[in-house]
């Protein structure tokens, strides 16, 4: 397992303030409730476990595969349903959204190797993830990926209400491989994939998926 680099600064920092309060708990309340103390530092500790924790990169066996499109996200399914994409395709799309809660691993992937034709960043509002409007009105960033076959999906993230900020890193005309990183979203939030209509989905809402392992179709 390894630390994501977007996880540096804020450990770093954090790691400072949790010393600096520890110290001045230990030197002023330790001689006369030593019992809060110690709750107070366990408190910290859990809270700096769990910032840890949020950007880890654990060692998966990433799945290649030039007819499957993988998870791009940790988390549970919650939507698989046809919709109208008014963004870019102007069509119909199978829609199939993924919620990520904070305990997730949230290194967002790309579901299949391909050229980066579009990607735009689009300001809005926080709403709680699972909520519907959450994929139209949230702030949001959306690339569209199109492989050699000439097939194109657009995977969306999405902030929620705990997630205030969304990384990425594609840049029209780039390319990239099937599981490489595409961005990060910071404390829990939602990645929604557009797919061709009659692509043949493998998995149920409901289900735990693995972003750059489980096969979602």
């Amino acid at each position: 397992m390894t630390i994501h680099k977007e996880g540096f600064k804020t450990i770093g920092i954090s790691a400072l303030i949790l010393v600096s309060f520890n110290l001045a708990n230990f030197s002023i309340l330790s001689s006369h409730v030593p019992i809060i103390s110690w709750i107070f530092f366990l408190a910290t500790l859990g809270v700096f476990i769990f910032l840890i924790s949020f950007f880890r990169i654990p060692n998966r066996n990433l799945t290649l595969d030039t007819q499957s499109i993988v998870a791009p996200a940790d988390g549970k399914v919650v939507v698989i349903e046809e919709i109208t994409d008014t963004e870019y395709f102007h069509d119909r799309r199978l829609q199939v959204s993924i919620f990520m809660s904070p305990l997730n691993v949230h290194v967002n992937r790309a579901p299949l190797s391909g050229e980066i034709v579009y990607s735009n960043y689009h300001p809005g509002k926080f709403l709680v993830a699972w909520n519907p409007k959450s994929s139209t009105d949230n702030e949001r960033h959306s690339i569209v990926i199109k492989n050699n076959e000439g097939q194109s999906i657009l995977v969306k993230q999405i902030a929620g209400a705990l997630a205030r900020r969304i990384v990425n890193y594609m840049k029209p005309g780039q390319l990239i491989k099937q599981t490489a990183e595409i961005g990060f979203i910071k404390f829990g939030s939602r990645v929604d994939l557009l797919l061709p209509i009659g692509t043949k989905v493998l998995v149920n809402i409901g289900d735990n998926v693995l972003g750059g392992v489980t096969v979602i179709a």
